[in-house]
């Protein structure tokens, strides 16, 4: 192929092509952001065939997102030193190969393994997306670009459920893996094609502890957040050690970069009001989001009693408002500034999850859709003008690595938002369930039984087989005929607990921008 190498673009130019290269760079962004959406709707399916326990299930989520997290940076700051286009296609095609692997897995530990391998090749890709279009965008259209590429989010918030379920109505649950396939091997050789390489024309001396670093302390820090809220036992060995040591190593990492000469991240940027408070702002943003989908995932399936398919039909609506507030933001931002708005999308966020308190299975549908379009529509109004406050404040020549530090707090965030809302979500619903459980079950499944709902139901499907086999006597069915009832009240009255604590954090973080945030961005006035 031929290696076209742009210059740094100027100020106040553009790459003639960077409309096109947008959409290649959404395209190649919507295959990673589709497969979490898809894999969503078809947790219930995987966990019942591979009669894999919640904890498993966590993992096959939270393997991704550790490494995802935990090796963006490495790969935005090698993106600015050997090319972002380079790393673009070797991520693509990584995520397509073990794709295929997560496929024909029959075990839940292999699956774990090769949705880690997914995430690796997310990292690469994930910020070389938003460093090429800091490259090819003048800084009067990178709002705007950056409006478009955060509404694709909308997109896969939309296309994956819907792709999930018409998939596992008609195929089995690999095929959720297997879909991706066609859209990376189009989306690497538009990239080859059309995307030009880009890189720090002047890159400083590579820190090889520095990367090493990073590396370690996001890896440690996720992982003891993960581990809290798979075990709910925060002040255990097994949560603090990692947690603390990945917090030491990356205040090591911080200490070491402010004194050295050459840098792999530039930390003053911490101070920069307008790249602090946009990354906090995503932050808040997807602490909220990550943790309210812990619930609303569970409640369409496991609550509702819906299909796969017509659970999946239900995200339409918070996609619409993402993509309309998405695309809107870039206006609003330079008529009102950045505050009003940001603060604005958190705000009608944090009451539209708020609106899940008064929300049972037999709640009516245009309610349901009113809150799901408030809540995408408050996402959408965060997450672009966020995003290019922060990266406003970042030279183009080092877009790789600011992008990487964006998109990694905002992983993190993600991934102590799963792990705190679902521990608030398993506490509750494990106080409301239990003594049900305890008559129900042996005692060797009341553990697993008291976890989730989808816990209980797999217990129970096991002890009907159990009888039908002979192996249980039938007394032992005596109590299981009020079960499902009362799984589903008790997951109701959990699901009002963590709705109230995702939706309040979120109004408290657009109190927090409101006094934080400058106003205007002065870079672009």
């Amino acid at each position: 192929m031929t290696q076209t190498t742009i210059p740094q673009v100027q100020p106040q130019a553009g790459h003639p092509r960077r409309w096109l290269i947008l959409g290649v760079l959404v395209s190649s962004l919507l295959v990673i952001l589709i497969d979490n959406t898809i894999l969503n709707v078809g947790l219930r399916t995987i966990q019942h065939d591979l009669n894999a326990t919640q904890s498993e299930m966590e993992w096959v989520l939270d393997s991704y997102i550790l490494i995802f997290a935990g090796l963006m940076f490495t790969f935005g700051v090698l993106g600015d030193r050997v090319g972002r286009k380079l790393l673009l296609v070797i991520g693509l095609v990584l995520f397509g190969l073990t794709s295929v692997v997560a496929a024909l897995v029959t075990e839940p530990v292999p699956l774990i393994l090769a949705r880690a391998g997914m995430g690796l090749g997310a990292a690469m890709v994930q910020p070389q997306t938003l460093s090429i279009i800091q490259n090819v965008f003048p800084p009067n259209e990178r709002g705007k670009a950056i409006g478009l590429w955060s509404s694709f989010s909308g997109i896969a918030i939309a296309v994956g459920p819907i792709t999930g379920g018409l998939l596992l109505k008609y195929f089995w649950w690999g095929s959720l893996f297997l879909v991706n396939i066609p859209v990376v091997i189009v989306g690497s050789i538009a990239v080859m094609m059309v995307v030009p390489e880009s890189r720090d024309p002047k890159p400083s001396r590579l820190d090889p502890l520095g990367v090493v670093l990073s590396t370690v302390g996001v890896i440690g820090l996720v992982y003891g957040i993960i581990k809290g809220g798979e075990t709910n036992d925060w002040i255990s060995a097994a949560v603090l050690l990692p947690s603390v040591g990945g917090v030491a190593v990356l205040a090591l990492f911080v200490w070491l970069q402010k004194r050295s000469a050459s840098p792999t991240l530039d930390v003053n940027l911490f101070r920069n009001r307008l790249f602090s408070s946009g990354t906090f702002a995503l932050s808040v943003t997807s602490f909220a989001l990550m943790g309210g989908l812990v619930f609303m995932a569970y409640y369409w399936q496991a609550a509702r009693g819906y299909d796969a398919l017509k659970a999946g039909l239900f995200a339409l609506p918070v996609a619409v408002g993402m993509m309309i507030s998405a695309a809107k933001s870039s206006g609003l931002t330079a008529k009102f500034g950045h505050r009003g708005p940001v603060a604005g999308g958190l705000a009608i966020m944090g009451l539209s999850l708020l609106g899940w308190a008064i929300v049972d299975k037999d709640t009516a549908v245009w309610y349901l859709l009113v809150i799901s379009l408030l809540f995408g529509f408050g996402m959408g109004g965060v997450f672009a003008p966020a995003t290019a406050l922060a990266m406003s404040a970042v030279p183009v020549t080092k877009a790789g690595a600011g992008s990487a530090v964006t998109n990694t707090v905002r992983q993190m965030a993600g991934a102590l938002g799963i792990a705190v809302l679902g521990s608030v979500l398993a506490a509750a619903y494990r106080g409301k369930i239990s003594g049900t459980v305890d008559t129900v079950f042996p005692e060797a499944a009341r553990h697993n039984a008291a976890e989730s709902i989808v816990g209980t139901g797999t217990e129970a499907e096991k002890l009907v087989a159990q009888v039908q086999s002979g192996s249980v006597p039938q007394s032992a069915l005596a109590n299981l005929h009020s079960l499902f009832e009362k799984a589903q009240d008790a997951f109701i009255s959990a699901m009002h607990v963590t709705s109230i604590a995702a939706g309040g954090f979120a109004l408290l973080g657009a109190a927090a921008v409101v006094l934080a945030m400058p106003s205007r961005n002065p870079r672009t006035e």
